[in-house]
């Protein structure tokens, strides 16, 4: 071997060990990039409008009612991080410990400013950090002074399965035990993030849309003042972007593992009670695990029965999030 070869074969070698350092090197950078940007604590109850409806005079101190005594025990941040390269705001919730919790993603209904998360949604959410969990929503992209714009169904769902990585940078969140509950609008987010991860646990959704295209003969607005203004290339494309936003059109994609609690008031106009109503019955086709609670005169928002859904949420992540509960047996049996 002549010494210009071996010389030649040095500089590759030498070449080679400086590509892979430099390849090692970003991808540590990669995995070490944060993705949660900014995290910022609400402190000051008293400059909300409903300060006085959470408060009253105790010996002339202001002190919370009795209903929001729980506030003490939680802290609200409002939260930015990146999704696709945008920059999201949204919510999290954590009860005050130091101690690791199990977590729930809410993903809220509605659309743009239309449902955004304001501080009595915070204030909702925050009855499930006092029982134990750490709580995370997005705004989705485009609302709330977020970057980019939302898609009512589309790549902003990429929004809510990037909130696993922003909970991983939480020191007191149990990434292991992770589920999601989301109402109308955000139950069909819930049905298509259930589809693109593994990572959930135990799922819940209220009102959920599960057919696009039966939910446009009820409220034609919904196409011609909400598809046509938030789908990307949605003229043309109709029936593909409608199906994408269908659950009940890809059951057959659902983890088979993950128990999920529908919950629906049969007087809701927005998203009639029949689509939960066949989402029941195509779950139970495929063999996965749910339970269907059909709340009798109740409205979207089941307001006629607060309590008992605040319950049945409860009891469903208590049971398969802190009690490791084992799934249903859904093969066919008894006597």
């Amino acid at each position: 071997m002549s010494y210009k070869y071996q010389s030649k074969k040095s500089n590759i070698m030498k070449y080679l060990k400086i590509v892979a350092i430099v390849l090692a090197f970003a991808s540590c950078y990669a995995q070490d990039k944060q993705v949660l940007l900014k995290k910022e604590a609400f402190t000051d109850f008293s400059k909300l409008p409903v300060y006085s409806r959470l408060t009253e005079k105790d010996n002339g101190k202001t002190v919370w009612k009795k209903k929001y005594q729980y506030l003490d025990s939680i802290t609200i941040y409002n939260i930015q991080y990146l999704s696709d390269g945008l920059k999201v705001n949204g919510l999290l919730i954590t009860p005050k410990t130091t101690s690791k919790v199990p977590c729930i993603i809410f993903n809220r209904g509605g659309n743009q400013d239309f449902g955004a998360l304001n501080m009595m949604a915070a204030l909702h959410l925050g009855k499930l950090a006092n029982e134990g969990y750490a709580v995370i929503a997005s705004q989705y992209r485009g609302n709330a002074g977020g970057e980019g714009r939302e898609e009512f169904g589309g790549r902003d769902v990429n929004d809510v399965l990037q909130l696993i990585p922003v909970l991983a940078e939480e020191k007191v969140a149990d990434t292991s035990k992770i589920g999601m509950y989301g109402w109308s609008r955000g139950g069909m987010m819930t049905y298509r993030a259930l589809t693109k991860t593994n990572t959930i646990k135990a799922a819940v959704v209220g009102g959920a849309l599960a057919d696009m295209e039966e939910a446009i003969k009820d409220r034609p607005e919904m196409e011609s003042q909400l598809l046509a203004e938030l789908v990307p290339n949605y003229k043309g494309n109709e029936a593909e972007e409608i199906k994408k936003r269908s659950a009940i059109q890809w059951v057959d994609q659902f983890p088979r593992k993950v128990p999920i609690l529908l919950l629906h008031g049969n007087s809701d106009w927005r998203v009639k009670p029949e689509q939960s109503l066949r989402m029941a019955l195509a779950f139970t086709e495929y063999r996965i695990p749910y339970r269907l609670i059909i709340f009798e005169g109740a409205d979207h928002g089941i307001n006629e029965f607060r309590e008992e859904v605040n319950e049945a949420v409860l009891n469903w992540f208590d049971k398969y999030l802190k009690g490791n509960a084992n799934l249903p047996n859904m093969e066919y049996h008894g006597d």
